[in-house]
């Protein structure tokens, strides 16, 4: 079930977030065909791009369900090199975790996304994989940072560059 789909820096690939395989496809741009598949987590589900577009933030939910429930697994962060296509990092969420959509600080220095079914909303180091947590009450869905520095809100995500 495709989830979010972005196209590579040289807009010659799309990246297809698929959350009952648990990664993310390529296709080609030109032929419209799969290239490739990239396990990622269970339940791959939103992309954010990192400010210097060289890689790609996949949130894996730990769920095949689109409703709040029983996770299928441990929600976790894939990090892919664009140029490479290959996995380069895996930050798991501690205890778990559902993280969904979000978006990165104007620094590039911070992932933020919320956590979908556990009232939370994840601030990552993206140099570390260090998550921090915050509690913000029942199911928060998708995450926006603003250019202005400390400006967020709740609600779905939004390409700021």
């Amino acid at each position: 079930m495709p989830q979010d789909i972005r196209l590579s820096p040289d807009g010659k690939i799309f990246y297809v977030a698929d959350m009952m395989n648990d990664g993310v496809f390529l296709i080609d741009g030109d032929s419209f065909k799969e290239i490739g598949f990239i396990a990622t987590g269970i339940g791959a589900h939103g992309f954010v791009v990192s400010r210097d577009g060289k890689r790609l933030y996949v949130s894996n939910r730990g769920s095949h369900k689109m409703e709040q429930g029983r996770a299928d697994g441990p929600g976790s962060v894939t990090v892919i090199d664009f140029a490479r296509r290959q996995v380069v990092a895996q930050w798991p969420i501690p205890d778990g975790g559902s993280p969904d959509m979000g978006n990165v600080s104007a620094d590039g220095k911070q992932l933020w996304l919320s956590g979908r079914f556990d009232g939370e909303v994840y601030m990552i180091d993206t140099m570390s994989g260090a998550v921090t947590k915050i509690r913000v009450g029942v199911e928060p869905h998708g995450l926006t940072v603003w250019p202005q520095p400390g400006r967020y809100s709740q609600g779905h995500t939004g390409n700021m560059r």
